[in-house]
């Protein structure tokens, strides 16, 4: 089958499926300019395509309006841990919309149209972010949230797995929305260790307010750079 005969027989079920004609162009030219940059055919790259518009789902909601099928769900993990964790809910076709104040992932998810979704973590601090964006937005990366000094970039794994990139039956939302590793737990406990002992001391009279301030914003001050001081130790140690 001939590429033009393929996004013909695409274009023909999406319309079957009540796809606006607009959207069904967008998909199309999307998907033509992934086939220019691969060189592959459309039924190696995507499969049949029956099967691939059954996979790409209905109508998209229209901008501003939300989808009522849509799961949401919001999670956090430490430092240690959350690339891992993406890995994993990103695989269950949890996309990440953005970070909320205190750094957490806010995800959506619309069943029976779901993607699989890749993610990675970068240092986005200064003048390194324009550099970092520079270089991943040409590979269909995009900037999904900033917490500190990082970046998280998200894309869709169709984008590279054709139509291994869709989830089946995704499982149920996880009842969990805190995922810690070993490492995050030592350096929490730590850190209530050290402040619930300042707190003993300011009750005890040997701390003022000021001094009890003082001292639990030097030991957050420690505990953030003795994470940073263990994440980095890992990544050389994943280099090796």
């Amino acid at each position: 089958m001939t590429t033009d005969a393929y996004f013909a027989e695409l274009a023909e079920a999406l319309r079957a499926a009540h796809v606006p004609d607009e959207q069904i162009a967008a998909t199309v030219e999307d998907l033509r300019a992934h086939l220019a940059e691969t060189g592959t055919a459309p039924e190696e790259e995507f499969g049949p395509a029956a099967v691939f518009a059954a996979q790409l789902g209905g109508p998209a909601p229209a901008p501003g309006e939300p989808d009522e099928r849509a799961e949401n769900w919001t999670w956090t993990a430490d430092i240690f841990n959350d690339r891992r964790m993406l890995a994993v809910h990103g695989d269950q076709g949890w996309e990440v919309e953005s970070l909320d104040a205190i750094g957490r992932f806010v995800c959506r998810r619309t069943p029976g149209s779901a993607l699989r979704w890749e993610y990675r973590r970068e240092i986005t601090a200064g003048r390194r972010r324009s550099r970092v964006l520079d270089e991943l937005t040409p590979e269909g990366w995009e900037l999904c949230g900033e917490w500190l000094v990082y970046g998280y970039f998200k894309r869709p794994r169709a984008a590279t797995a054709g139509p291994a990139g869709t989830v089946g039956a995704p499982p149920a939302a996880p009842k969990r929305w805190l995922f810690l590793s070993r490492r995050g737990k030592a350096v929490l406990g730590l850190w209530f260790l050290l402040v619930g002992g300042a707190l003993a001391a300011s009750f005890a009279g040997v701390l003022g307010t000021g001094g009890l301030a003082t001292t639990i914003a030097l030991v957050s001050a420690f505990s953030a750079i003795y994470t940073s001081h263990l994440e980095t130790e890992a990544g050389r140690a994943r280099r090796r």
